[in-house]
């Protein structure tokens, strides 16, 4: 039987998470932002805002108050957005130095050091603390009804990804772990961006062609500035790499691609956020992701036009002409 796991997060993917989870009779946590939405999901019995009519297994405990959520647990899954995250890891420190595991299924930078979230994790607990990220091409209420899925498990320390293997890796939700922090974090970042592109392209009806075009140089993107960074190969041609790039630049479940679509039909950026009434990771973490490229002297043309498009330097159809009429060079 696993101890109590804290979920930091009542959005759609840390619910979806904990539905998962208290499936099969595991005690979870739940805490969120808004004690409102919490008391409401409480008296519906599901989260009726991102994933109605999926019901809430026994075992999940709504927590509004972040100390209740933390008394006596070891283990901590953080699911807020990437803006919030450094102040959600000061909140749970500030309650006591209580031994922690932190896992995140967080996906993008730290928008103030402009770092990759591990970093974050370290610089507040220590960098010993055990730590683990989850990834890859996993929609939250595919996840929540249980449909088939393979995700990526990143972490050093053996202990705490064999004990999370056997908390997440049942009924038909697939586990594969590795040890490439960089390269599954990085993953997760920049599909949110070349997701962007598709989108835009797609709002344009630039066709399949095109599509496919921007996911495969997304993914060589992807690839030179992971390598860069310490990244793995295998990761990026992984679950957490192609397969969840795959995925976003693909179907309309995704925020980031739903984004871009609107952008394509000419919406500037704050009027398809608003539209879609839901966290765009990319609208922050795509200027992010440029700037960690310039750092590194790495060239991502994708990145670059789908911020300028963001920023309003551009239109949606100049960015695709930009990048279709670049100098011819080697793949």
């Amino acid at each position: 039987m696993h101890d109590t796991m804290a979920v930091l997060g009542a959005g759609s993917w840390g619910t979806a998470l904990a539905i998962h989870l208290a499936k099969t009779g595991q005690p979870i946590n739940l805490w969120g932002w808004r004690a409102d939405e919490l008391s409401e999901m409480a008296t519906k019995g599901e989260n009726n805002v991102y994933l109605p009519g999926i019901p809430f297994p026994e075992s999940i405990r709504l927590q509004p108050n972040l100390s209740t959520a933390l008394a006596g647990v070891k283990d901590i899954m953080v699911a807020v957005p990437s803006v919030g995250f450094a102040s959600t890891l000061q909140q749970v420190k500030a309650l006591g130095d209580a031994p922690r595991r932190i896992l995140w299924v967080t996906k993008g930078l730290d928008p103030k050091k402009h770092c990759l979230l591990h970093q974050i994790v370290q610089e507040t607990f220590g960098k010993d603390i055990p730590m683990a990220v989850l990834s890859g091409p996993s929609f939250a209420k595919e996840v929540a009804m249980g449909l088939p899925t393979a995700i990526t498990l990143a972490s050093h320390d053996e202990a705490f990804t064999a004990d999370l293997v056997s908390r997440f890796h049942h009924d038909l939700f697939r586990v594969y772990t590795c040890d490439d922090l960089v390269g599954v974090q990085l993953g997760s970042a920049i599909k949110n961006v070349i997701a962007v592109a598709a989108g835009i392209s797609d709002g344009l009806g630039f066709g399949a062609n095109a599509r496919s075009a921007i996911i495969t140089r997304g993914l060589a993107e992807m690839v030179r500035l992971g390598l860069a960074l310490g990244g793995k190969p295998q990761t990026f041609m992984g679950l957490a790499g192609m397969g969840d790039l795959v995925l976003t630049c693909t179907d309309d479940q995704s925020r980031n691609r739903r984004f871009g679509l609107q952008l394509g039909q000419g919406k500037n950026a704050q009027q398809a956020i608003d539209d879609i009434g839901q966290v765009v990771e990319s609208a922050d973490n795509a200027l992010l992701v440029l700037q960690l490229a310039r750092d590194n002297n790495i060239d991502m043309p994708i990145t670059h036009d789908v911020c300028r498009v963001i920023g309003g330097e551009i239109s949606a159809r100049d960015a695709v002409v930009s990048l279709m009429s670049r100098a011819p060079k080697g793949e």
